[in-house]
């Protein structure tokens, strides 16, 4: 059955989007463990190479494979279904979940005050930034809250002019000014204007480059500086966002951005397109960090919030 808020069409979407990643990662282990009867250093063997190839990770493999050795000596199992099953809520267990997992069912916010609520977004050029940005003030509109852009990538001309054209796309108000202002300046701008509409949801871009950590340190502090004397508790959420067909590469990015400042929610794009699906479970297991969202298309519906036991089944078939 799905969850309470996870229609039929989000999950023949999810089944769609992660095609194929499961064809890659399930007939791997369907061959590991198929006729089996217990789990022997065979079957270990061939579903940690099936796990490592579909960029879950060594370390979260390894884990994997431990929880299920310890799972299957205390409750034993007949068949490869059973095992398939123990997989399913290991590791659906296993994956960070979020804070405020009760507000993530239909796009809710959670306002402790008549201020809006801030997401700021980070991630390097190229891993669908700002079009995941344009898809959230979708999604958020849709769920009737009034949303308000800002371009705070003021790094390239093409950034301002891509989300200027993703808010005219979904009929929300971009804040922008001109290349090579300073981001802080523009965020200032965005929230303030974003009160005076009384807007709900306020959603802010920021440059996409990882050449100077320290360079990307200082920039995102002052501008979390300058948008609390607008919204004293903003951003109330820190997005990171990772291109999942990347790979083990999106490992990497996520170690970097947390370095330089403090990561509380991963969007995960581009999964419909690759093998690689595996790599949400890694970095969610690895960096203990919850995946909100995940691109499973060009759609505007095609961003969904990441519910960890509809997404594990997915990958790993029906098993519950």
């Amino acid at each position: 059955m799905f969850g309470k808020f996870f229609s039929k069409k989000k999950k023949e979407t999810l089944d769609s989007g992660l095609q194929k990643t499961k064809e890659g990662v399930w007939s791997k282990i369907s061959r590991a463990i198929a006729g089996k009867s217990k789990l022997d250093d065979e079957v270990l063997d061939n579903l940690e190479e099936a796990l490592i190839t579909s960029d879950v990770g060594v370390d979260t493999t390894v884990k994997i494979i431990e929880r299920l050795s310890n799972r299957v000596a205390r409750d034993k199992y007949v068949t490869s279904s059973d095992l398939r099953k123990l997989l399913v809520e290991e590791v659906s267990e296993m994956l960070a979940k979020p804070e405020d997992a009760e507000m993530l069912d239909d796009f809710k916010i959670k306002k402790n005050s008549d201020d809006p609520y801030v997401i700021l977004v980070v991630g390097v050029n190229g891993v669908g930034k700002t079009t995941t940005i344009g898809k959230l003030a979708h999604q958020y509109k849709s769920a009737g809250y009034k949303v308000v852009l800002g371009a705070a990538d003021t790094f390239r001309a093409a950034a301002i002019d891509q989300l200027v054209v993703w808010g005219e796309r979904v009929g929300v108000p971009v804040i922008k000014q001109k290349m090579g202002s300073d981001p802080a300046a523009v965020a200032f701008d965005t929230l303030q204007s974003a009160k005076a509409q009384g807007a709900d949801v306020v959603i802010i871009d920021t440059a996409g480059r990882l050449h100077n950590k320290t360079h990307l340190m200082n920039e995102l502090t002052k501008v979390k500086k300058v948008m609390q004397r607008v919204v004293p508790d903003a951003p109330q959420e820190i997005l990171l966002v990772l291109d999942g067909s990347t790979g083990q590469n999106a490992f990497e990015q996520a170690a970097q951005f947390m370095a330089a400042t403090e990561i509380n929610n991963l969007a995960i794009t581009k999964l419909d397109g690759t093998a690689k699906g595996g790599v949400v479970i890694g970095i969610s297991d690895q960096f203990n960090i919850p995946v909100k969202y995940i691109g499973l298309g060009e759609g505007l519906e095609d961003l969904q919030i990441f519910h960890s036991e509809e997404f594990v089944q997915s990958l790993f078939g029906d098993a519950i």
